[in-house]
């Protein structure tokens, strides 16, 4: 298997690839990269300015070093003392040119190195000796060298018995380091680094830029020889861990997957010369030619065969009695063994369009064996390079993680194994995290060859402080496969493919519809704290409902906006709306939520920066509700057109208006009737409208179901309803610098009494603030009667009733304005006011309509 598992699917509205391309590590890179000369790697984008402090400091050193390990690591024909010295030459100049290019580049490419003409001219004549000893050294080589085919069908064999030679005869062609290395497999594996450890104490970006440049200098000059290039792009490197990473990034950058020659379409190119100079090759030929160079620079290395899951790798397929087919390297550094597959780290194979796209993967690079297990197995167990190695059977059953799965940190808690079957219905998934990583999947059922993708509705996913988990129910018996994306949380970037299971469902769990949840996860969002939300009591489980009302309520650190979002396969946008109330204060979000059906409810919740409008709105939390009996009557929805500011909040705090004798957005009734008071401390001109979507056909307009009353800085709006339902009271206010009124805050009011209650009088503009009207409070008087009025109006000389005749009131001790007034047959009583103790002119305050007379039988 000669390249990484490329099967990825794609979420639809993620932005991923075409859901029939293959991939080796589900990067969320642009694949406009993919064609680029060199793929981005951060590390190879700069090189630091201690490299030249790392050299040595006089010419004579250098070139006497250099001298000496040519001659301790080639074969004795590769080459005259003259063209070591030339190769150090060539190398010094490219390394200054690396250099002196890096401090430009950009983080998409890396140009070459810029030379003066005289640098050029030098380079030609050095590259021309290389290209002789190029010549030289492949002439002994053609005449002994198997013919690729044959060297294919043959190297597996050779391979598979290689190590076993090696130990039974370790003394042939090895000195006695060389021969302590081979034994180090026995030795206590607890002393083995870590990939970890070995990548942060090193700086490869020096050792990885000099050799992507020395790469294409060479290949510039069609230098094919696998000891020149070897000695070229290691010169500089002070340690064989720099010198294994400088072959690595030059066979991940110069090597291409031969997809053709994988599929039969070509002869596969194996021979480490071949490879190089067809810049092709599969995983033989990686293996090989890592194995070749490591030789040419004093690293012990050896090809490692066995099976990988890589292109065309299935779950469930067994590698039982089938040749292995995949090959990688195990290399020696500091007396302990480790494992590298730079085919692999090459990049990822497109399977339906028969390409290779070049990806570069740094996990493959020393990967460590408890990780490498898990997708590589060797044919000889020792070089599972583990304490307890598993069996081929084991290897079968263990989840296939792709790198991006290490790199962000996670750990599988459970299954252990990459097969599932359902119990009462549904499977879980738990996987670990130590970072904040947000979390996707995938469902497809298998129907025969053909895979059919699910709705994500069928899972649950759950995300908590450190583990993540995703409940499945698979809707009819079957096979199915579960693919799980990632990508680091707080991010807008694409999600990565990092593991899949294969889900086995003998007989489905009945269940109800559930709502498709866009937005990763359910419950608060990792984020949330972020976005300025503190806590909830409601965690990622379903929240059950008995009734068909519901109050979210979330502790803000800050003044947040929000939005909110309720989805039911039975509702629709319209009727959504009506469902939610949002009330929005310093410290606290409350959502009030009616449910019309019973079933499952996603309700999602989005906030910004109170102050920050210019803001979009994040998603902090999504909740699934389950309504299982007592829903809402489609009658008693909230009233239309709602603001996103019921009952008491910031915008009315802002506006000087406190302690309200209803701290939340619905007021409920059974009388038919009710007082909202609170405190005014700017004096503001307030103003309410009452509203009802739906009702009888009314003699007086619902503007004469409210009155105002004003006394000092208490303001109390009075309400009064005709009949039985729902309805909005809007509250407005102005200064007395503005000329329009703004919006407050809306209260909802459920008046459940069937009483008809009858409005109240008309006031006229000359009813001032901290006037009071005692009796009567009705606006409808029986007609031939007498009626008792008690009215307080402050600065005024003279009150009187106008009804069939004028009836002056008297002022009490208590200022308060009194008398009985006889209705009789007039249609109206109206109540006024002089200012002048001696005017006759008088201001109407208020009217009062008076009911006509019954026919009496």
């Amino acid at each position: 298997m000669a390249a990484v598992l490329n099967a990825h699917h794609i979420l639809k509205g993620l932005g991923h690839l075409p859901s029939n391309a293959n991939h080796l590590c589900c990067n969320a890179e642009d694949d406009n990269n993919n064609n680029a000369d060199i793929p981005e790697d951060p590390c190879l984008l700069t090189v630091k300015k201690t490299y030249m402090a790392k050299q040595e400091t006089t010419h004579e050193e250098r070139s006497e070093r250099v001298q000496t390990q040519a001659k301790e690591h080639q074969p004795e024909d590769a080459q005259t003392e003259e063209s070591t010295t030339a190769i150090w030459n060539i190398s010094t100049k490219l390394q200054s040119a690396a250099l002196s290019n890096n401090s430009n580049q950009t983080d998409k490419a890396m140009p070459k190195p810029k030379a003066s003409v005289s640098v050029t001219a030098a380079k030609s004549s050095i590259f021309e000796k290389w290209a002789a000893m190029d010549r030289d050294s492949q002439r002994p080589l053609a005449k002994r060298q198997l013919s690729d085919e044959s060297r294919a069908r043959t190297s597996r064999a050779r391979k598979k018995t290689m190590v076993r030679e090696e130990k039974v005869q370790p003394s042939t062609g090895h000195s006695a380091s060389q021969r302590e290395n081979m034994t180090t497999l026995a030795r206590p594996w607890s002393r083995r680094k870590l990939q970890k450890e070995l990548l942060s104490h090193s700086d490869f970006c020096r050792v990885d830029t000099y050799a992507v440049e020395t790469g294409k200098e060479l290949k510039s000059k069609k230098i094919f020889s696998v000891q020149t290039i070897a000695q070229a792009i290691t010169e500089g490197a002070s340690t064989d861990l720099e010198r294994l990473r400088a072959i690595w990034i030059w066979l991940c950058h110069n090597i291409e997957y031969d997809v053709t020659g994988y599929l039969g379409l070509t002869e596969k190119v194996c021979s480490p010369e071949r490879v190089i100079e067809t810049g092709r090759g599969v995983c033989c030929g990686y293996s090989s030619l890592c194995l070749q160079m490591c030789k040419e620079v004093g690293i012990e290395c050896r090809e490692v065969g066995g099976h990988g899951k890589g292109v065309g790798y299935r779950q469930g397929q067994s590698y039982q009695n089938t040749k292995s087919s995949h090959m990688w390297n195990a290399v020696s550094l500091e007396g302990y063994w480790y494992l590298l597959d730079a085919c692999w780290g090459a990049g990822t194979v497109d399977m339906d369009n028969k390409a290779f796209i070049k990806r570069y993967d740094d996990f493959y690079f020393l990967t460590d064996p408890e990780d490498f297990i898990n997708s590589h197995c060797p044919d000889e167990e020792e070089w599972q390079l583990l304490e307890s190695p598993i069996k081929l059977e084991e290897f079968e059953k263990r989840v296939l993680k792709t790198s991006e799965f290490y790199r962000l940190g996670l750990t599988l808690i459970h299954p252990k194994h990459f097969s599932l079957i359902t119990e009462d219905g549904e499977a879980s998934i738990s996987v670990g995290f130590s970072q904040p990583v947000d979390f996707t999947y995938q469902i497809s059922q298998r129907s025969g060859s053909e895979q059919k993708e699910l709705s994500s509705s069928l899972g649950l996913l759950t995300v908590a402080q450190s583990s993540m988990k995703l409940r499945v129910l698979p809707p009819t018996a079957g096979t199915f496969d579960v693919m799980l994306f990632a990508r680091p949380g707080n991010t807008s970037g694409l999600f990565s493919w990092v593991c899949s299971f294969l889900l086995e469902c003998p007989e489905p769990k009945p269940a109800e519809h559930l709502p498709e949840n866009p937005y990763l996860c359910w419950g608060i969002q990792q984020n949330a704290e972020a976005l300025g939300v503190k806590s909830c009591k409601y965690g990622s489980e379903a929240i059950v409902l008995k009734s068909g009302t519901f109050e979210l309520v979330l502790q803000t650190a800050r003044p947040l906006m929000m939005l909110c979002e309720l989805i039911h396969k039975d509702l629709d946008k319209a009727l959504s709306k009506r469902c939610l109330a949002n009330q929005t204060e310093m410290d606290k979000l409350t959502c009030n939520i009616l449910c019309p059906y019973t079933g499952y409810y996603r309700l999602s919740i989005f906030v910004r920066d109170y102050e920050r409008a210019g803001d979009s709105f994040q998603n902090a939390g999504n909740f699934l509700l389950h309504c299982t009996s007592n829903p809402v009557n489609l009658n008693e929805l909230f009233p239309p057109a709602l603001s996103n500011c019921c009952g008491p909040g910031i915008r009315t705090s802002e506006a000087g208006l406190s302690k309200f004798s209803h701290q939340g957005a619905i007021v409920s009734t059974q009388q038919g009737k009710c007082n909202i008071t609170f405190q005014n401390q700017y004096n503001l001109d307030l103003h309410a409208i009452l509203t009802k979507e739906q009702h009888k056909v009314l003699t007086y307009p619902l503007s004469r179901y409210i009155f105002f009353t004003h006394n000092g800085t208490k303001v109390t709006v009075s309400i009064t309803l005709p009949e039985p339902g729902v309805y909005k009271l809007g509250l407005y206010g102005k200064s007395t610098s503005s000329q329009d009124f703004s919006p407050l805050c809306d209260f909802i009011i459920h008046n459940s009494s069937e009483n008809a209650w009858p409005p109240f009088p008309c006031p006229y503009s000359d009813w001032q603030k901290g006037s009071v009207l005692l009796e009567p409070r009705s606006g409808l008087l029986e007609p031939l009667s007498w009626v008792q009025f008690r009215v307080k109006v402050p600065g005024v000389h003279r009150v009187s009733a106008l009804a069939e005749q004028r009836v002056d009131l008297q002022l009490n001790k208590s200022r308060v304005w009194e008398g009985e007034v006889f209705t009789g047959t007039a249609a109206q009583v109206k109540l006024a006011a002089s200012q002048e103790e001696n005017s006759n002119q008088m201001a109407i305050l208020m009217c009062f309509d008076v009911l006509q007379p019954r026919n009496e039988m």
